[in-house]
């Protein structure tokens, strides 16, 4: 599933991430200056990566160059005219509030959220891909298995539209959990590869032959622009997952009609959602079996930087057309993954909780990671530039499951006491202070790299393998060092030499903690950290301000 981007190391990583932290910071310093010309934008941009230069250790100038050119891409973006070629999209800079977000929220939810099932391991919300073949004849697996013992020999996919009722849907509700969970941004599959539209759209309906939208069956009502509104009352950015391909629409299944299908279906049906719903990111999925040339993506995309009502503030991911992937459209993607390391461009990994995007019933309590790990995800992310987009599967009739609640509400307690570790930071000099210790290999790749953060955490060498002491993120004047583990009375932050005015704290405690200068950095003293200030952390961050 697309291309394979691999890093070598940590060392990497942190210099690439300084380059990407100097393009994060000098966005956010034009945003209040973008009206004011480049001049007056680049300046602002330079004093901002100067001010950053104390803390990251490294030389300002070639910083200063690249905050220079992405001021003055960011500065331009609002008036320029892109044409239908990657070359003039991709000058188009990702708004830079994607890069301060961090943290998204992710829903698969749809028709098959109705069987919400598929075996261990793979992704409930194909069940009608997996279940059926290309003449709706159940497949000799464990899908068309369960779907005969269950259901019956007899019963087609369509006939779970109507069992979509979603009568439990409370859409504030969800966006009170999702501004509890500390996320920034939501992302909802308006249309996954089954072809069902969560909001009014008449292609949809047409092209098939039967109601196939929110609206005209199942629970017969604008689900997404409810849930719409209402994450967006609590101040919350909103995106649509939007997939340019469907399993079983006829125009797709005839392939001489593939180009009617794009060009009759699927494009006006991407317009009409942008033009409703006004997307902050439109994340596009389904597209590895046609280039881009023949999604007609690069003349939507102009379309959408040059005409649509959300030209100058919309973000897109790169999944626009085989072999797109990291390389074209807008922030690179990961999905159950390790992220990238050493990467310029924004990026996101996106993963379940569980094995499987939506909600499936196969998955146990054990499938499920702990909110420590997530959280530990979060920050190793944050630390090499990444943001997550952690994904939840409501049920048919309407609910978050409980344990997936449970999961976002610790997040966002972790966050509330910690998130300025992680909100609008950028990538220190070094991402991670390794243990002695043999360092594990870690393969970076687009899709399903072996990823486990907990293998490689912790306060000291694990039967001789090095794990990460600590995470570091920062912004100007300030080092977070955000450690998994207690190291016990002191912790040696290796690789500084601060200045006498350093000052040390732990954050949610108040008053500074002790330090001293060592021969190759600095040990900060934790021994006056009571035992009751530890308790339910799954990790904690030391906030270092001043000349490192």
């Amino acid at each position: 599933m697309g291309s394979v981007s691999k890093a070598v190391g940590d060392t990497a990583a942190g210099a690439g991430g300084a380059v990407a932290g100097a393009v994060g910071e000098a966005g956010k310093a034009v945003g209040d200056a973008a009206r004011q010309g480049v001049e007056a934008i680049g300046k602002a941009a330079v004093g901002t990566v100067e001010a950053a230069g104390a803390v990251t250790g490294q030389g300002t100038q070639a910083a200063q160059a690249t905050a220079e050119g992405a001021a003055r891409a960011v500065a331009g973006a609002a008036g320029k005219r892109y044409e239908p070629t990657w070359d003039s999209l991709d000058q188009r800079p990702t708004p830079p509030w994607f890069a301060d977000a961090k943290f998204g929220i992710f829903i698969h939810w749809g028709v098959y959220s109705v069987p919400a099932w598929g075996p261990k391991g793979q992704y409930a919300e194909w069940y009608w891909r997996r279940t059926f073949d290309d003449k709706q004849a159940l497949q000799d697996n464990a899908w068309g298995a369960f779907h005969k013992r269950v259901y019956g020999e007899d019963f087609p996919y369509k006939d779970f539209a109507p069992m979509f009722t979603c009568e439990l849907f409370d859409p504030d509700q969800w966006a009170d959990i999702f501004h509890r969970s500390g996320a920034k941004y939501i992302v909802l599959t308006s249309k996954h590869h089954e072809g069902f539209c969560l909001w009014p759209n008449a292609e949809a309906s047409r092209t098939w032959g039967r109601p196939w939208n929110a609206v005209e069956t199942g629970p017969r009502r604008d689900i997404l622009g409810d849930l719409t509104e209402a994450v967006r009352r609590r101040g919350l950015k909103m995106g649509y997952y939007y997939s340019l391909y469907e399993w079983f629409n006829p125009l797709w299944l005839d392939t001489s009609q593939r180009d009617r299908y794009v060009t009759e279906h699927m494009l006006p049906q991407a317009k009409d959602l942008v033009m409703r719903y006004k997307p902050d990111i439109l994340w596009a999925d389904g597209e590895w079996d046609m280039e881009a040339e023949k999604w007609h993506s690069q003349e939507f995309l102009a379309w959408l930087f040059n005409e649509s009502p959300v030209k100058d503030t919309v973000a897109i991911n790169d999944r626009w057309g085989k072999g797109c992937r990291h390389k074209h459209g807008g922030y690179f993607t990961t999905e159950y993954g390790a992220g990238l390391a050493g990467a310029t461009h924004p990026w996101e990994e996106c993963r379940g909780m569980g094995h499987s995007f939506g909600y499936s019933r196969a998955e146990g309590i054990d499938d499920y990671k702990s909110a420590r790990e997530l959280i530990l995800i979060l920050i190793d992310l944050t630390s090499r530039g990444g943001c997550l987009l952690l994904d939840i599967g409501p049920t048919g009739d309407g609910r978050i499951p409980v344990i997936m609640q449970q999961r976002l509400i610790e997040i966002g307690d972790w966050l509330r006491v910690n998130g300025q570790a992680i909100y609008e930071t950028t990538p220190w000099k070094q991402t991670c202070q390794w243990s002695e210790g043999e360092k594990p290999q870690q393969e970076y790749k687009e899709y399903m790299a072996k990823y486990n953060v907990l293998d490689v955490v912790g306060a000291g060498p694990k039967n001789g393998r090095a794990v990460k002491q600590a995470f570091f993120t920062s912004k100007p004047g300030v080092l977070y060092a955000i450690l998994p583990a207690w190291p016990g009375e002191r912790f040696v932050l290796r690789g500084v030499t601060p200045a006498e005015d350093v000052k040390v704290s732990l954050l949610g405690r108040p008053g500074l903690l002790p330090w001293k200068r060592t021969a190759d950095g600095m040990s900060i003293d934790l021994s006056q950290v009571g035992v009751s200030e530890l308790v339910g952390q799954a990790a904690w961050t030391l906030k270092i301000e001043g000349d490192l």
